[in-house]
């Protein structure tokens, strides 16, 4: 994404154009941000024992999950759905981690036919599992008693419905002996969306510590949740290169004093990879004030991005023929779904903008396409991936209004 005589472009394309070839609302992708992304995670630690699972809840598209792999990435999936989608993606079983809650034996039973290694969040799934696979391989999500996010919606560790706490391993180790399981993978995720990564490496420490409670460990999964900068006036960016240094550093002295050469360590990101690799671009329908706010109508509501709604999100707005002026007025953008709370931009200071013109939501990548829904009856737009060589091509389809129909019986 860049800006071309005050207009915003996307390789070689306006978003106007982009709009008039693939309509309206859309979703941009550019290739080039993910593959960056994808590097920086993967030198996070110099060992050769570390692995980067991709998170895929964030976005499941299979464009993307291709990008992944030829960068090198392994994957978690939340789900049998997202099992599925990243073995259509070309991952092998061995790069799958199932990081599950509250899941049906069947689910468990798809992972196992399927040859997944799953993580079990409370003692009661860990006794299922052993019912199910008696004897087999398993990892454990523990409660570090650290959180850290965005919101209280997305801030796993410490009081919340994920992992088993730290007192109860004795009662971990009783079950696997009873199921003959070998226990070998511990995982936590404190939250998702940190800037800070203090919170984070103490979490790390303290799984650390916690995996000395365990002799079969093959693997250690410390989670994600490394945030992106949304308001990019008042955010900076992650640190990467001073965290990669501490991480690493951390890590391998953990190595070297312990004796455990060959364990392998995972993080498993989701938002960072693709967050930013993203734009919505939607288009201006109606402008009116009602009680001294000025609202923008667009043609893409909360069900395409729910995060402001749902989390009171801030994604950075831009006009996409004015995206510098001096002419500026305070508007509030909103969408086209019936709820109140259907806004995308509250009391935003923005250029002048005028019917038909074209809209920007930044950031967009995670949790946007993957969270979306057929709310009121709307179709879901198409994805777009600007490629390396800055041209535009369809990975998915909008939809038609066959897809309102599908499944349904009367």
């Amino acid at each position: 994404m860049l800006t071309k005589g005050n207009r915003l472009y996307f390789g070689e394309y306006s978003a106007e154009e982009l709009v008039g070839r693939y309509g309206s609302p859309l979703f941009v992708y550019e290739e080039s941000t993910i593959r960056e992304r994808c590097k920086e995670l993967k030198s996070f630690v110099k060992n050769s024992n570390f692995r980067v699972n991709y998170s895929c809840k964030a976005n499941n598209s299979i464009a993307i999950l291709k990008i992944m792999r030829e960068e090198g990435m392994t994957v978690d999936a939340m789900s049998p759905g997202e099992i599925y989608l990243e073995l259509e993606a070309g991952f092998t079983n061995d790069e799958i981690l199932l990081i599950c809650n509250n899941v049906s034996k069947e689910e468990m039973r798809f992972a196992v036919e399927k040859g997944v290694l799953m993580s079990v969040d409370s003692l009661s799934q860990l006794k299922y599992y052993g019912e199910i696979n008696p004897g087999g391989e398993v990892f454990v999500r523990i409660n570090p008693g650290i959180g850290d996010g965005h919101h209280a919606k997305v801030t796993t560790g410490g009081r919340s419905k994920f992992g088993v706490v730290i007192d109860e391993i004795p009662t971990i180790k009783e079950i696997a002996e009873k199921y003959n399981l070998k226990i070998v993978g511990i995982n936590m995720h404190i939250g998702s969306l940190f800037l800070d990564p203090g919170k984070y490496l103490s979490a790390v420490n303290r799984l650390l510590e916690v995996s000395m409670n365990f002799e079969d460990l093959k693997f250690i999964d410390f989670g994600g949740g490394f945030g992106i900068p949304y308001k990019k006036k008042e955010e900076k960016r992650f640190p990467v290169e001073q965290f990669a240094k501490d991480f690493d550093q951390l890590l391998t002295e953990w190595k070297t004093q312990n004796n455990k050469a060959n364990i392998t360590f995972i993080i498993e990101p989701g938002r960072y990879p693709v967050a930013e690799s993203c734009t919505i671009l939607a288009t201006v329908h109606s402008i009116k004030e009602n009680y001294q706010v000025k609202y923008i109508g667009t043609d893409m509501g909360m069900n395409l991005l729910i995060r402001p709604a749902m989390y009171g999100s801030y994604h950075e707005v831009v006009v996409c023929n004015n995206v510098e002026s001096d002419n500026i007025e305070t508007v509030t953008v909103c969408g086209n779904i019936c709820e109140s709370g259907d806004l995308i931009a509250e009391g935003r200071e923005l250029p002048q903008i005028n019917l038909n013109d074209t809209i920007a939501v930044l950031d967009a990548g995670a949790y946007g396409y993957a969270m979306s829904s057929n709310y009121n009856a709307r179709l879901r737009p198409a994805e777009i991936m600007i490629d390396i060589d800055g041209k535009a091509r369809v990975i998915r389809e909008k939809e038609n209004m066959d897809w309102l129909l599908a499944n349904q019986k009367y």
